[in-house]
């Protein structure tokens, strides 16, 4: 289960709204599945309109450093701008990092988040909700 306040939803969601319409993508740190800090991250896909991928330098800067402030990575977030809030096939190969991946579907407002590549839903719980 992960679990996020409001705030740092409304954050997330401000991120991806920006690089509209564009796939935004980025980390959710933080300990025992409560997020507490949102990293954005530049995607450099040669499709970004229809896929993303974490340009591999800012990924690691946004990972180096986390166990000494006890954090950890707890997922990694992308956008569908225009489509739904399921994970693509292309989302299913490309999951390298053993974290859940959570989808923001912007057209819907909806979020979830997945085991990938097997597919398993993973909860997320947001705090504070209006």
């Amino acid at each position: 289960m992960l679990r996020i306040s409001n705030a740092l939803l409304e954050q997330t969601l401000s991120h991806l709204h920006s690089e509209a319409p564009r796939e935004g993508v980025g980390l959710w740190v933080g300990k025992g599945g409560r997020v507490e800090r949102v990293i954005p991250l530049p995607n450099v896909h040669a499709r970004p309109f229809s896929a993303y991928k974490a340009e591999p330098q800012a990924l690691i800067r946004g990972v180096r450093g986390l166990e000494r402030e006890g954090l950890e990575l707890l997922a990694i977030y992308h956008s569908h701008p225009k489509g739904p809030v399921h994970p693509s096939q292309t989302d299913k190969t490309q999951a390298f990092w053993r974290v859940p991946y959570v989808i923001l579907a912007l057209e819907t407002g909806e979020v979830r988040a997945y085991k990938l590549p097997e597919g398993e839903e993973v909860g997320v719980s947001v705090e504070g909700e209006k």
